[in-house]
């Protein structure tokens, strides 16, 4: 527990943020520095073949301590952290035996880890839970899954005894930022399922996601100086402001759904008079929705031009990642013998959604089935993120009886 841990903390030290706005791959150097670091420490591990590739992917394998032949099976985590909040000077703050009650993150007093908010909480007393010092995000999304890996890798490869067939381990970069596998070379990873490292409480096995597209909206209007702007001006800012009050919030809104409801979530404005720039994801479990939310998006593109005629309206949609539930049918063992390494290991598997993706959604629609294990991530992407030590070393756990599960298949 005290190796997970220390693990742990050394690897949310580093900063790992990716950034929207680079053309680079990966998109921080954080990502590289820590790819690095974990390539040395599988090598210290036993590893020889690890490495970093020059997309910042770090591969190794574990190698087969059993005679008969077994799948190839694939443990990826990503080394990136969401740009929605900070991951500059990560402060890790650990509560041994947590009383309870509410957590006041010391950092930032006005940032309460209260029960009234976290219900769950309750079922956490007496573990050691690590927090924010509230003036960054944790990391544990994804490093609660990285050190979960490296640890579970470390205990196979020092008690050979248990019979496992080989393992691949990945780790990819700007998952965040939906670029998390444009570089996998899924014949180089040469495993038949692959398990992310990416979840939430203990027992979740993620089976479906959202389906993900991006809209980028760029309104451009015409700038003057604002003395000679009658007749003249027209202010993208404004427009973009009329764009979005236009938005349905009542309804396919982030705020006003849940469970398996899509949303329209804009979360990025940028520009000024002579041209804004608006980020508006599109999500749904269907993915035939998608294309209905892009309309809207691009009716009310014509709707605001024919009441400005003199700006420009541009509407660009791309695809992010798609539900990966139908895949998934397609290998029934991937989950299948995640639910039975679960039940080895003394814990009850539950088959959830998660209400977005993971690099699994975009693997297994390249043809690798992957599902989604639990790692103890609470509150991702916020100041008040959290997670606990007992969950991740259930999840190492689950990780080596799931190895010796497939080396039966």
């Amino acid at each position: 527990m005290n190796a997970l841990l220390d693990r742990f903390c050394r690897y949310v030290r580093i900063d790992t943020q990716a950034d929207e706005a680079s053309g680079t791959y990966p998109s921080s150097p954080g990502q590289l520095e820590l790819g690095r670091l974990l390539m040395g420490e599988l090598q210290d591990i036993g590893l020889r073949d690890a490495a970093v590739d020059e997309h910042g992917i770090v591969m190794a394998t574990i190698p087969a301590t059993q005679p008969r032949a077994a799948p190839v099976i694939a443990w990826i985590a990503h080394l990136d952290t969401s740009p929605e909040t900070s991951g500059r000077n990560v402060r890790p703050v650990i509560h041994h035996h947590y009383d309870g009650n509410d957590i006041v993150l010391p950092g930032d007093t006005t940032k309460i880890l209260s029960i009234a908010d976290n219900p769950d909480l309750a079922r956490y007393r007496g573990q050691t839970l690590i927090t924010t010092d509230g003036t960054t995000l944790l990391g544990a999304d994804n490093k609660a899954g990285v050190a979960v890996i490296m640890e579970a890798t470390r205990q196979l490869v020092t008690h050979p005894e248990i019979a496992h067939g080989p393992i691949r381990v990945c780790f990819t970069c700007d998952e965040e930022i939906g670029r998390g596998v444009d570089h996998v070379d899924l014949e180089k990873l040469g495993a038949v399922v692959g398990y992310t490292l990416d979840g939430g409480a203990a027992g979740e096995i993620d089976t479906e996601t959202f389906s993900a597209d991006l809209a980028v909206v760029t309104i451009t209007g015409i700038n003057i100086h604002p003395a000679i702007a009658k007749g003249a001006m027209v202010n993208a800012l404004r427009l973009a402001g009329s764009f979005l009050a236009r938005l349905p919030w009542q309804a396919l809104s982030p705020e006003t759904t849940a469970d398996r409801e899509g949303f329209l979530h804009p979360y990025r404005l940028e520009g000024g008079v002579g041209q804004a720039v608006m980020r508006i994801l599109l999500r749904d479990f269907d993915s035939t929705r998608l294309k209905e939310k892009a309309d809207l998006l691009r009716d009310l593109a014509r709707y605001l031009h024919l009441e400005h005629p003199r700006a420009r309206f541009d509407v660009q949609v791309t695809a992010q990642y798609r539900n990966m539930a139908e895949g998934l049918k397609r290998e029934p063992r991937a989950v299948e013998f995640a639910e039975e390494a679960m039940r080895r290991a003394g814990i009850t598997p539950r088959q959830a959604i998660v209400r977005g993706g993971t690099d699994g959604s975009r693997l297994t629609e390249m043809g690798l089935p992957t599902p989604n294990l639990f790692t103890g991530e609470h509150n991702l992407h916020s100041p008040l993120e959290w997670t606990s030590l007992e969950e991740m070393a259930a999840a190492v756990n689950v990780l080596v009886e799931l190895a010796q599960v497939w080396s039966a298949a």
